[in-house]
């Protein structure tokens, strides 16, 4: 089970909920896909690209907008176990946070020709396999592999590159 706190701190970009929907859908076929035998509390933040540009100095020296980031808090071995301690409220282990830049996800998907509901939820895919020990910098099969599992979760939710915003119905 996944436990979704889901913050829109930005005003620049409606947030369909449809949008709401697929973040939600995409992080349970993620935990699901890889097959992962705790719950999982995730915190998602939406923001504008001031807001992620000053996270991104903040926390990682990168004075520029980007359009995802990723801060988790687990550490994974190479078997995909985590390892060391964890923080629970007793029921959940937190994963960690995303932070999402919808002005940039929608200034990606006019880029690729897809909606804003497909950027989103690649980001999201594209994340939670970084709350999971997934890396891809400087790594080409780590980038390789990040793209097959963001693909098959997509593809498992029919969110495809030429998905509408009417993503309604209960894809599990």
């Amino acid at each position: 089970m996944v436990d979704i706190i889901l913050e829109n701190e930005q005003d620049k970009v409606a947030v369909t909920a449809d949008i709401e929907k697929a973040v939600y859908d995409v992080c349970e076929r993620v935990m699901l896909e890889e097959e992962c035998d705790f719950d999982a509390e995730i915190s998602i933040t939406l923001v504008d690209n001031a807001a992620i540009r000053e996270i991104n100095k903040e926390q990682r020296d990168i004075d520029r907008v980007t359009d995802v980031l990723s801060f988790p808090m687990l550490e994974f071995d190479e078997d995909g176990n985590a390892e060391g301690d964890y923080e629970t409220d007793g029921e959940y282990i937190m994963l960690g946070d995303i932070v999402i830049s919808m002005e940039r996800a929608k200034e990606q998907a006019k880029e690729f020709g897809h909606s804003l509901l497909r950027e989103v939820s690649f980001l999201t895919a594209h994340s939670m396999l970084h709350l999971l020990g997934y890396d891809h910098v400087d790594d080409e099969d780590g980038e390789r592999i990040m793209c097959e599992k963001q693909d098959k979760v997509l593809m498992s939710l029919g969110i495809t590159r030429d998905i509408g915003e009417n993503y309604e119905e209960e894809k599990f």
